[in-house]
C-alpha cells in the first residue's frame, strides 16, 4: 500500500480525480490493514512490533496525500499569479496601442512581433485595428519566487522510497 501510495507522483499535479481516490483508497486501505491486524492479535497493554511497522507505514501513505495537497494548492497559487500578470500585460499593452497614431501603432506592432519570439511563458492576443500581436511574455523575475511544484514531486519520487527504505533497514535490524 505504501509504495502504491507513490504512484501519485507520477500522475500530472492537474489531474485530480486520479491522484485524489488514489491516496484516499490507499489511507483507508492501511486503515483497515491496521484495525484487521489488531483485531486478530491478542490485546496486551503494550505497542507490538507489528504496530510500529503498521503505524509507520500509515503515517507514509498519510503523507502522499498531504504532499498531493501542498502541490495542488501551491499550483493553484501560482495558476493565479500567472494569471493576474498575463491580465496586466494586455493591459498595459492595450493601453499603449491606444493612445498612440497609426504610425506609431504600425512601429509598436512590428516591436511587439519581434519581441514575443524571444519571450516566454505567457500568450497574448490583442488585436486592435492593424495590429495582432500574439506570443508570449516572460516573468524571468517571478518564476525565482514561484515554486516549481512539478520538482517537489521529483523530489517525493526519491525521497519517500529512500526514507521508507531506510524506516524498513531499521526496523528490521531491530526486530529481526
Amino acid at each position: 500500500m505504501v509504495m502504491l501510495s507513490w504512484v501519485s507522483f507520477w500522475i500530472d499535479r492537474r489531474a485530480v480525480p486520479a491522484r485524489v481516490p488514489l491516496g484516499i483508497t490507499t489511507v483507508l486501505t492501511m486503515s483497515t490493514i491496521i484495525t484487521g491486524v489488531n483485531a486478530s492479535m491478542p490485546r496486551v497493554s503494550y505497542i507490538k512490533a507489528v504496530d510500529i511497522y503498521l503505524w509507520v507505514s500509515f503515517v507514509f501513505v498519510f503523507l502522499s496525500v498531504i504532499e498531493y495537497a501542498a502541490v495542488n494548492y501551491l499550483s493553484t497559487l501560482q495558476e493565479r499569479k500567472e494569471r493576474k500578470l498575463r491580465e496586466r500585460v494586455k493591459l498595459i499593452l492595450m493601453m499603449l496601442l491606444l493612445s498612440c497614431h497609426h504610425q506609431v501603432k504600425f512601429l509598436i506592432c512590428l516591436i511587439l512581433r519581434f519581441m514575443t519570439k524571444y519571450l516566454q511563458n505567457y500568450t497574448i492576443s490583442i488585436s486592435l485595428g492593424c495590429c495582432f500581436v500574439t506570443g508570449h511574455v516572460g516573468t524571468s523575475a517571478y518564476s525565482n519566487v514561484w515554486i516549481d511544484t512539478h520538482a517537489i514531486d521529483k523530489y517525493s519520487r526519491v525521497i519517500f522510497p529512500g526514507s521508507y527504505i531506510f524506516f524498513n533497514i531499521i526496523y528490521w535490524s531491530i526486530y529481526s
